[in-house]
């Protein structure tokens, strides 16, 4: 049970449960993987919370109670390391963002013949991109919009989602006319039928190494370890490479 505080399963067995802190971009890639983790893994649960990576950042470094960290950025958890509060051993890299300029299906935008000017359009009242202070995707994007040359012409028009997936919500509702958001998440069920998009070039913006750590409190590092196995497996990789993931090694 590796000291796992666990609970009794519905034939008397006892549970084991994984907590796990995750970059909203892995919505859908993450809850794939987790399915097929707990049917190959039927004794452990994972519970997900997802959200912005620095704002995890900011709670684990109180020692929040989650077992696992997923980041979109990985000098999130080499901090956590630095500060004592994980070891350096149990990093790992999963995968590397991409961001995409993202308009409802109905838009008349055509984003993928304007491609950056898209957001210069003059239907466009606001653009919607997660917040830089505490998003690594928010970083991203405001990034990308000033090496595309377009970021002074829109920057009063911008409106900050708490996450990318919350980011992606406001230009799904229309709260926001156009947006900056994951591929991962355009790519998702949710969402692909749903919208159009123009792939913005990797390099106009830093490379979005995304990686992960286990946390010293974690109530059950075998369990914990487990996940983190499956996830960067074969089968985790394929999961994550279908939803416009790039890999590392590829």
């Amino acid at each position: 049970m590796s000291g796992c505080e666990g609970t009794r399963g519905p034939s008397g067995e006892d549970r084991r449960t994984v907590s796990v802190a995750a970059a909203a971009d892995l919505k859908f890639a993450l809850d794939e993987i987790v399915e097929a983790f707990e049917s190959a893994h039927p004794g452990i649960d994972v519970e997900v919370v997802y959200g912005s990576s620095g704002n995890f950042f900011a709670q684990l470094s109180s020692r929040a109670p989650f077992d696992v960290f997923f980041s979109a950025d990985v000098e999130y958890p080499r901090k956590l390391v630095e500060s004592g509060l994980a070891d350096g051993r149990s990093e790992f890299l999963y995968a590397v963002g991409q961001i995409v300029l993202w308009v409802p299906r109905s838009s008349p935008i055509d984003v993928e013949e304007l491609r950056e000017r898209a957001v210069l359009d003059p239907s466009v009242r606001k653009v919607a991109i997660a917040n830089p202070r505490h998003a690594p995707y928010g970083r991203a994007a405001e990034a990308a919009l000033e090496s595309l040359g377009v970021l002074a012409a829109v920057r009063d028009r911008m409106v900050f989602g708490e996450n990318v997936a919350q980011t992606a919500q406001f230009v799904e509702s229309g709260a926001a006319d156009i947006g900056v958001i994951a591929l991962s998440l355009a790519m998702a069920p949710s969402l692909r039928e749903k919208g159009r998009y123009w792939l913005i070039p990797l390099d106009a913006y830093p490379r979005m190494e995304q990686g992960g750590i286990i946390l010293n409190w974690a109530k059950d590092r075998e369990a914990a370890s487990l996940l983190r196995g499956f996830v960067v497996s074969a089968e985790g990789r394929k999961t994550l490479r279908r939803y416009g993931f790039i890999l590392p090694g590829d």
